[in-house]
């Protein structure tokens, strides 16, 4: 456990409360825990974290009583660091008391005096996306058609890996599937290309009109490891789509950066569905300070 006592913990909520009681600043469930897998690795969803009650604020609670001072001093650190960004009309009220308390606290937690708890788990380790990234980079030393094959079974090794439940390559009458899987409650079809020269429009009308004529929850994700090009996506519109796309680039990149497969198809979709586009680079939906 966590050198974090009783009534810090109270004082933790107060500060970082939401609407009401339960949630935590402005986060719904998804983005609590995209925000959890991104910045820290961790899974908050776990039943792990589930002794304190279901809620936003109990998860989070039962995760800074389990983990060490200096995992628990990230966690607050980030979670201020939020709270910052949030527009001050749209935060709780908390008097100015309660910020420098919870600040001393992470000031204390940074010291690490007399904790006993454990670093939590990660959702996946370092060595697992670098062996993923690696096999991707290896399969350019593949013949031209034997790497097509094996990039689509590439895809469905890391698509399971990040527990999407793929499907291997399918044939239905007069038309090939490279593969599916599933994304929360979605299905979703698969098209992959590995080819040197971008996906044009023809091409993504073609998967497109595929997926049109399957049930009317079916979405598509068209991967092209050459990307796409620009006049292409122009051409392909923003109404009505139902697919969205990813380059190899977009693939190794999060493997590099340790960013999971399955939030960066989420943060696509999310993306098409407030613009329209059926594309966005990775670096674009997820800016390093660099970027």
């Amino acid at each position: 456990m966590s050198s974090i006592v009783s009534a810090e913990l109270t004082m933790i909520e107060e500060v970082l409360r939401g609407e009401s009681k339960g949630y935590v600043l402005d986060f719904s469930n998804r983005t609590l825990a995209e925000f959890f897998t991104l910045e820290f690795d961790v899974d908050i969803y776990a039943d792990d974290y589930a002794s304190e009650g279901t809620s936003k604020a109990n998860r989070v609670r039962s995760f800074l009583k389990q983990v060490d001072d200096a995992s628990a001093a990230r966690v607050l650190t980030r979670l201020m660091a939020h709270r910052e960004g949030i527009p001050a009309h749209l935060r709780s009220d908390v008097r100015p008391l309660g910020e420098g308390q919870l600040l001393a606290l992470i000031n204390r937690l940074e010291r690490g005096e007399g904790t006993s708890g454990i670093s939590p788990k990660p959702i996946f380790n370092r060595r697992q996306y670098e062996e993923l990234r690696d096999e991707l980079n290896r399969l350019w030393e593949l013949d031209a058609r034997p790497r097509g094959y094996a990039f689509e079974a590439y895809l469905k090794r890391l698509f399971d890996t990040f527990h999407l439940n793929a499907r291997a390559p399918f044939t239905l009458v007069g038309e090939q599937i490279d593969g599916s899987f599933q994304l929360g409650h979605e299905t979703y079809l698969l098209e992959a290309k590995w080819q040197n020269d971008p996906i044009g429009v023809l091409e993504l009308h073609g998967f497109h009109g595929k997926v049109e004529q399957k049930a009317s929850w079916a979405r598509g994700l068209f991967v092209s490891f050459g990307g796409f090009t620009e006049v292409g996506l122009q051409a392909f519109g923003q109404a009505a789509k139902r697919v969205i796309c990813m380059e190899g680039r977009d693939i190794y990149e999060a493997l590099d950066r340790n960013i999971p497969i399955d939030t960066v198809i989420e943060r696509k979709v999310r993306h098409a569905a407030e613009t329209g586009l059926p594309f966005a680079p990775l670096r674009t939906l997820f800016p390093t300070a660099t970027t």
